[in-house]
């Protein structure tokens, strides 16, 4: 795992010759010149100051002796925080060393001082552990930066990055740009759209994903291609998602899905072990249907087990309501939690009972050290019925069962919810584990109720299990497709498919979809029309970089990860925008804006 910059080489300029992290003993006696910002100054009286000197590369403490030089000394009296310094000086052997510091066995005694600039106190401290609130530290991203926490986030982001590039260059992945200026779709989520000046009430779109221009690369024949891009959408925010963000984005023609999977899974394991050390095991497969069942979700968290047990069959005609109106009872084994007293187990009830999770209620049923069984519904089930919930969730003595109800669908995802609540309060989601699989045959296709009608559950290029083709004539909703999601610890860090590359189907999936023959031609005919002239069989894939670095890094939001990320109303705080455009830009793009709304 990496921990220190190593400089692989000299970083000479009129400024520096060396770094303020790379200086140790064997350069002692040595002249020195570096430069950087002041990290903190230290006047211990007596004629003596201490200044430490950062930059991206570390800190070195730095030396002002009055009886060696009082000018210097004076001058070092009258240094601030974030001062940028030019000093020139010697080495030497520090009699306090910094065990904590890779240099921190030398100082370098200061006989030249340059004072490049000056700096006003800065709002926030500039340490890993900043007494400055996130919204001060977005509104000043510029010296949030400076902090080795943020810092090491985007070197980390560099070397995966650069590791990413090299590994698809050994496979003969071609990088190439696709354009960001593109056709508005409607089908996804919500576009970013640009006026076009030169074309009076036309928009463009920013890309949602290049997965147009990729495909279509494949039928040019470039069969392996790559991009690292940059993609937009005007969706709502949270600590995974931010409105505009970068994917690996990966196309490849000739290829069947394990071909995907093994090539992919290849570069996530390359990535684990050139930048922790770490040898994954191979990833294991799993069916969308069996990660609903088990976890209430298609992006499991597998660090831990405590998968969900139906018990509904063993719940019924015992004259508790909710559960014998209930189409779904559902319950999860949390192990040696049977200790949680009546406090924790409220506080548990009122989780699942918040809002965004909507259960009515939570059972529970405790198995006490000497065997018996005690549970929140006594007075409907006795010993007996609580043995066999026991016996079928597989449950020992110490053990705590929880139970939710309901409809199926919205009773297993807030099962997933509480389980993922469990699991964190028991220390299960240890984040320096790494459990890995991809989640196989997704639905090719979700109803929409109240519009009575199909919509693509991943994109509608996605190419339908040969098998299950004749079933768009007669049961939509039961056709799988030919899709995978790449899961790290509950993160969906990536997902591809198979694509039509047949004209005919592709039409067949239109009008599944809903899209009459002139609206599918205006929005997607130039693809259609390129199928036509001998495309491919191929397959794709896009990751969220975000994402990856984020879980790499052991943090909870992506936000850390990029440089200058937006807040969670979508606004970047440091440049204000989004802003208002002036009535001469507005005249020249055709805008008119409703100032009364």
């Amino acid at each position: 795992m990496h921990t220190i910059v190593k400089i692989k080489f000299k970083i000479k300029s009129m400024y520096r010759n060396h770094t303020c992290g790379e200086l140790n003993l064997a350069a002692v006696n040595k002249e020195v010149t570096l430069a950087g910002w002041v990290q903190k100054v230290r006047k211990l009286g007596g004629g003596m100051n201490f200044v430490d000197l950062r930059d991206r590369y570390g800190i070195t403490q730095l030396v002002f002796s009055k009886e060696a030089d009082a000018d210097l000394y004076e001058q070092s009296n009258k240094l601030g925080r974030e001062y940028v310094l030019q000093v020139t000086g010697l080495v030497r052997e520090r009699e306090s060393k910094n065990a904590n510091n890779p240099t921190g066995d030398i100082e370098i005694i200061v006989n030249k001082l340059v004072i490049l600039n000056t700096s006003e106190t800065p709002p926030f401290t500039i340490e890993d552990d900043t007494d400055g609130g996130d919204d001060l530290r977005m509104k000043y991203r510029y010296l949030d930066l400076r902090r080795n926490a943020v810092r090491r986030n985007l070197e980390l982001r560099n070397r995966l990055t650069f590791e990413t590039r090299r590994y698809l260059n050994e496979r003969s992945f071609l990088e190439v740009e696709t354009p960001v200026l593109v056709a508005s779709t409607p089908e996804g989520a919500r576009d970013f759209v640009v006026p076009s000046r030169m074309n009076p009430g036309e928009f463009y779109a920013l890309p949602q994903s290049p997965q147009l221009f990729k495909q279509l690369l494949m039928v040019s024949g470039f069969d392996r291609y790559f991009q690292i891009v940059k993609c937009f959408r005007d969706e709502d925010l949270r600590a995974d998602r931010q409105p505009e963000f970068t994917q690996i984005d990966c196309e490849m023609s000739f290829v069947r899905q394990e071909d995907i999977l093994n090539m992919f899974e290849g570069l996530v394991k390359t990535l684990f072990k050139t930048e922790k050390n770490i040898d994954l095991p191979d990833f294991p497969r799993m069916p969308y249907s069996e990660a609903m069942k088990y976890y209430g979700s298609d992006k499991p968290d597998t660090r831990f087990d405590m998968k969900f047990v139906e018990l509904k069959d063993l719940t019924t005609g015992k004259d508790f309501a909710v559960f014998d109106s209930a189409e779904y009872v559902g319950a999860i084994c949390a192990k040696g939690a049977a200790t949680y007293t009546r406090k924790q187990l409220d506080a548990l009830t009122d989780f699942v009972k918040r809002p965004q999770i909507g259960a009515k209620g939570l059972v529970y049923v405790r198995y006490e050290a000497d065997g018996t069984l005690k549970s929140s519904v006594d007075k409907f089930y006795d010993q007996n019925d609580l043995k066999k919930w026991s016996e079928r969730c597989q449950a020992s003595p110490g053990d705590l069962i929880l139970i939710l109800c309901g409809e199926t669908e919205k009773a297993q995802k807030q099962l997933c919810e509480l389980r993922l609540e469990v699991g964190e309060q028991l220390g299960l989601r240890d984040k320096n584990k790494f459990s890995c699989l991809w989640v196989v045959d997704f639905p090719l296709l979700e109803k929409d109720e109240e519009l009575g009608r199909y919509f693509a559950k991943h994109h509608p290029f996605t190419s339908p299990k040969e098998e299950d083709i004749p079933l768009l004539d007669s049961d939509p909703g039961a056709v799988r497709a030919n899709a995978y999601d790449m899961v790290i610890n509950g993160v969906e860090v990536g997902g591809g498919s198979l694509r039509i590359y047949n004209s005919q189907l592709q039409k067949k999936m239109f009008m599944t979809l809903g899209f009459t023959e002139e609206r599918a031609q205006e929005q997607f005919g130039f693809l259609m029309n390129a199928f036509k002239y001998g495309a491919p069989p191929h397959a794709g894939i896009a990751f969220g970089l975000d994402r990856l670095v984020s879980i790499f890094a052991g943090l909870d939001s992506i936000r850390d990860c990029i440089a200058f990320p937006k807040n969670n109303s979508g606004r970047d705080v440091m440049v204000d925008a989004p802003s208002k455009l002036d009535a001469v830009q507005l005249d020249e793009l055709h805008l008119k804006i409703d100032e009364t709304k």
